[in-house]
């Protein structure tokens, strides 16, 4: 009996060994099209659910795509309330594996046939490269799927008799209440709703436990998901623990409505049952029967939801870094996305500063904790860049860290610049540099309050070829100025220093409008510099 309860265990671990390795594979095939595809087709929490679901489905990973959706959240590319639709669309998305195991597993003895497919994918996974490599870990992952429900289902067969229906709670209110309770322990303990949904097929299949006991374990199993997503977002981001919140307030709700309708679909279901019907099919319907439910009953209130939720877990003083979450290095994209939404945070706070260094009520310095509280979320960026694998496969994901690596610098530059008292309040001495001083000045109070990377970087780049040419103009008259005996030398320098100043600080705020733009997602591709730009124009 040891030895058969040993083979059990081990199919269920070979089962979520097989689930990582899929999960894994999948997601580093689908690379950052997974991305794109959620912000370019959710406009809506109801086109929210549907690509939440058909991503899960495509990945086998209702945890990837909430960090996804998170990411997305922080980038400002999607709205918390978009991004409820998403994680509600995920969980329908996490039932197609119980169809899998439920319509391929146990109707094809797969587990024999399937252990060449696991020689296949490692060997693709050792020698191949690029994503044929991915897919061969995908391979190995999906053909473990089914050597686990395999040596479950020996395992289990041969307790027959000793595991049964009556050695579980019994289908009374209460007992309906213990196997909750046992659903949400096993994910807790797995980790993973699909591999417990996975074992409830299973262990009804061997006879285990009854029809209603395996309904009511995996209405524990949905829940017990939520909690997991709590315990690992605790301690996280705003948006992290909002997400997590959200998560467990849902599937409560969801829970209550299916052990609300459990006695009702029992009843249906052994109708169908008595006339021939498949006891799995039936539960992995009532699986995906009481999420969709959920989703249709909380689509019309998910702008409501989202309030209380904010209301919950208020972002009043969140630090500038709150965003770079530890929890989503795990997933380079999502890691990316915060990292982003971080600098172009910075980047418009700063494009405040040069405004009000430049507005003509006069010069407005930045107070000095404010300009250390910049510098140290830039170092902070650079040290969470620094953990994000990007890897060479994913041609995306590397053009957009290198954006975010030009704009991490071009951040420091424009900061250190706006520490430049004396140039900046040379400018105030020219007519000429006030007025350029003046158009920069508005470009970058546009920037400050309209965040449009896409429409200010062209205007900004107007008009650093503007400030360029102007830049000869001034130095040449200054110049001459000074050897007139009408400008003593050390002003002469300053307001050099001054018109330089102007032109540099114009062209960091072009460079970082245009990186804004590539690593948002609008760019299209690294965009080359403009021909006969003079050295000491071009610093990226």
């Amino acid at each position: 009996m040891v030895s058969n309860l040993m083979e059990a265990v081990g199919g269920i671990g070979l089962f979520l060994l097989g689930m990582l390795l899929l999960t894994d594979g999948l997601r580093a095939i689908a690379g950052d099209g997974v991305r794109r595809l959620l912000a370019a087709f959710t406009k809506s929490p109801l086109t929210g659910a549907v690509t939440g679901a058909a991503t899960t489905a495509l990945i086998q990973s209702s945890s990837a795509t909430t960090m996804i959706a998170i990411g997305l959240v922080g980038a400002g590319l999607l709205s918390f309330s978009q991004s409820l639709g998403i994680i509600f669309g995920a969980n329908i998305g996490t039932t197609i594996t119980g169809w899998l195991v439920a319509v391929i597993g146990f109707r094809f003895k797969l587990g024999l046939a399937a252990m060449p497919l696991v020689l296949a994918g490692v060997a693709l996974r050792i020698f191949a490269t690029g994503r044929l490599s991915q897919f061969g870990m995908g391979v190995a992952g999906f053909a473990l799927l089914f050597i686990g429900i395999d040596m479950m289902q020996a395992g289990l067969a041969a307790l027959e008799g000793v595991v049964t229906p009556d050695r579980f709670p019994a289908d009374t209110l209460f007992g309906r209440l213990q196997l909750v309770l046992i659903g949400i322990l096993i994910t807790l303990v797995t980790q993973s709703s699909s591999a417990g949904v996975a074992t409830a097929l299973v262990a009804l299949h061997a006879g285990a436990i009854s029809f209603p006991q395996a309904c009511a374990m995996v209405v524990g199993m949905d829940v017990g998901a939520a909690f997991k997503s709590v315990l690992a977002v605790l301690g996280g981001s705003v948006a992290m623990r909002r997400t997590g919140y959200a998560h467990v307030i849902y599937n409560l709700a969801t829970g209550l409505i299916a052990f609300a309708i459990l006695p009702l679909y029992v009843w249906q279901a052994k109708v169908w049952l008595a006339a021939g019907g498949d006891a799995q099919i039936a539960l992995v319907a009532f699986h995906t029967l009481f999420n969709t439910l959920g989703v249709i009953l909380i689509l019309p209130f998910t702008a409501r939801f989202a309030r209380v939720v904010e209301c919950l877990v208020a972002e009043e003083g969140a630090p500038l870094v709150d965003r770079l979450d530890e929890r989503l290095l795990d997933s380079p994209s999502a890691a990316l996305d915060a990292a982003i939404s971080t600098l172009r945070t910075v980047a418009l706070e700063l494009a405040q500063i040069v405004a009000g260094l430049l507005g003509r009520d006069g010069t407005r310095m930045p107070e000095p904790a404010r300009i250390l509280e910049l510098r140290d979320a830039l170092e902070t960026v650079r040290m969470y860049l620094e953990r994000i694998g990007t890897g060479h496969d994913n041609a995306r994901l590397h053009e957009r860290y290198q954006a975010a690596v030009h704009l991490l610098d071009h951040c420091n530059r424009l900061l250190s610049r706006c520490t430049q008292t004396a140039r900046i309040r040379a400018l105030r001495s020219d007519r000429r540099l006030r007025r350029l001083g003046g158009m920069v000045c508005e470009f970058s109070r546009r920037f400050a309050e309209t965040g449009d990377a896409g429409a200010l970087a062209p205007r900004f780049d107007r008009l650093r070829v503007l400030l360029r040419a102007q830049r000869h103009v001034v130095r040449e008259k200054t110049i001459d100025r000074a050897a007139q005996g009408t400008l003593g030398t050390g002003a002469t320098m300053l307001r050099l220093d001054a018109v330089r100043w102007l032109h540099r600080t114009t062209y960091h705020l072009w460079r970082i409008a245009h990186h804004l733009t590539v690593a948002g997602g609008s760019g299209k591709g690294r965009e080359p510099v403009p021909a006969g730009l003079m050295d000491d124009d071009v610093e990226d």
